[in-house]
Parts: structure tokens; C-alpha cells; sequence
């Protein structure tokens, strides 16, 4: 399944390594009518007919490939969410609910982290250095709730 913007970067990568081709072509053009003439005088028309017009397609070509290149990763970005986004959740039970993740009420912290979770969150489940979380440290406003276990404030046992 490719998408449509995916088709289009294509041509923006072809024209930066066109103009990267054509600007190596004129640089070294400018290079071989310089290098046969002695006096400066005689070099200028070479540098203001090849050698500078050469290093701009250099340049244009450096900025086409970046950006084509950019444009294609987040064309591959979009396709595969669109594939996460259709795909069915696997925690689906018998009603079609999602399973939440984490039940339980404690709630846990891991020292010098920013949020909170429930003692069975993936997170933190099996860390033996999360530490329970008091209500004192959750009225500071110092943590922030998991957005993995959605944890509340009002869980028991905290």
C-alpha cells in the first residue's frame, strides 16, 4: 500500500541528484578553462559561466535530496500509522471493550521520574526501585499520571 505522497517525493529525489550531476559537470568544466589560462583576466568568464552556477546546482541538489529524503521518512511515518490506526486492538474482550492495561490501586513512582502509574503498568512493573507514591507528592504537582495506565488521583490505596 503506498500512498499517493510517497509516489510524489520520488521526482524531487531525481531532481536533486540531476542537479547535483549537472552542478559537478559545470564545476569541473569551469575547472579545466581556468587551469588553461594564465592570466585572471581570462579565468573570470570560466567562474561566472561554470564554476559558480555549478556550486549553486550543488547546493539546490544537497537541498532537494534532504528535503525528498525528509518528505519520504514522513510519508513512511503516515503509511505505517495508517496501518496502526487500522488494525484492531489485540486487548479486546468478548464485548469488544478494550482491556485496560493496568487495574490495580497502588500507585508507584520511579525516583527522579515525571509521572505516576498503577503497580501492574509495563512501565514499572518488576522495577525494584519504584517506590510508592504518598498523597503529599501527588498534590505538589510534581508527577504527572502514565498515559499508558491512565492512573487517577482518587485510586485507593494511595
Amino acid at each position: 500500500m503506498r500512498t499517493a505522497r510517497l509516489r510524489t517525493v520520488h521526482p524531487v529525489l531525481w531532481a536533486g541528484w540531476a542537479a547535483l550531476a549537472a552542478g559537478a559537470v559545470l564545476c569541473v568544466i569551469g575547472w579545466y578553462g581556468i587551469s588553461g589560462e594564465r592570466y585572471a583576466e581570462r579565468q573570470l568568464p570560466f567562474l561566472a559561466s561554470c564554476t559558480v552556477p555549478g556550486a549553486a546546482l550543488i547546493i539546490a541538489g544537497a537541498v532537494l535530496l534532504t528535503h525528498g529524503r525528509n518528505a519520504l521518512a514522513a510519508a513512511r511515518v503516515e503509511e505505517l500509522y495508517g496501518l496502526l490506526v487500522a488494525a484492531e486492538p489485540a486487548d479486546v474482550d468478548e464485548s469488544g471493550q478494550a482491556v485496560p492495561v493496568a487495574v490495580s490501586g497502588e500507585l508507584l513512582t520511579v525516583p527522579g521520574g515525571t509521572l505516576w502509574h498503577r503497580a501492574d503498568c509495563p512501565l514499572v512493573a518488576g522495577k525494584a526501585e519504584a517506590v510508592p507514591v504518598d498523597s503529599l507528592l501527588l498534590a505538589s504537582g510534581e508527577l504527572g499520571p502514565c498515559p499508558i495506565c491512565e492512573p487517577s488521583a482518587a485510586d485507593p490505596d494511595d
